[in-house]
């Protein structure tokens, strides 16, 4: 397939992943919304369907939704990203200009269908986190290394998952987020991908929410290098095995 055609795979599959994710979070978190308290359960289950659905919707490109998948198929030393898409420098970028721009109109549809609840949601800090993700308890180092080892997770399964018999597919790598989520996703909200975090924070940054607050900036590069960290260790080493 054409690299043409690669970028809107990607960017239709990661915008349906971030619609359902910035969705699931604003349900449960704004005011007067119907799922508003559903709990952190509900959360992983939403970003987990969004996956579920974000990976059929991408098919076509390999479905990677997330530069730190690309990344970890780059460090595994795969011959092709998808049937007919060589791994090469500039088919890398053309996956993460998807992914990115995918992520970034993910979250602005997001905002269009919670858009009176936006405006009637009065904390800003709240109001972040239907975007983006934020620390427990900051320290960045830390937080860094906790993304690092959810993404080493997901892409090492990933990975995995071409060696077993049978393979259930999409359904498999939902249920991988939802685990990861549940066990690992405590201390940091669980961006494990890049775009996820930084197309959203851009949206939270642009769109105009009433009471929004700062974007975190000085946040941003967790969730962006300890995935990457993540799927490069995560693809060096399934290769090695």
């Amino acid at each position: 397939m054409s690299l043409t055609s690669v970028f809107f795979s990607e960017v239709l599959g990661t915008a349906i992943l971030l619609l359902f994710g910035v969705g699931v979070v604003a349900n449960v978190l704004l005011t007067d919304s119907k799922g508003h308290g559903g709990g952190w359960l509900l959360i992983n289950f939403g970003w987990g369907l969004g996956v579920f659905a974000g990976v059929y919707a991408a098919y076509r490109s390999g479905a990677h939704l997330n530069p730190a998948v690309t990344v970890g198929l780059w460090a595994f030393g795969a011959d092709e990203y998808a049937p007919g898409v060589d791994v090469t420098f500039g088919s890398t970028l053309v996956y993460f200009a998807g992914e990115f721009v995918g992520a970034f109109l993910g979250a602005v549809v997001a905002w269009l269908a919670y858009q009176k609840h936006y405006a009637a949601h009065d904390e800003p800090g709240e109001i972040l986190a239907t975007f983006s993700t934020g620390p427990a308890i900051r320290s960045l180092p830390w937080n860094a290394l906790t993304e690092a080892i959810g993404t080493f997770v997901l892409v090492y399964i990933i990975l995995k998952f071409g060696d077993t018999p049978s393979q259930i597919g999409p359904l498999a790598v939902a249920l991988l987020v939802v685990g990861i989520g549940n066990s690992l996703g405590g201390p940091t909200g669980y961006a494990i991908n890049p775009a996820r975090d930084l197309g959203p924070r851009i949206a939270h940054a642009v769109l105009p929410i009433a009471k929004k607050g700062g974007s975190d900036w000085g946040y941003a590069w967790v969730p962006v290098v300890g995935p990457l960290v993540g799927g490069a260790l995560a693809g060096l080493l399934a290769q090695g095995f």
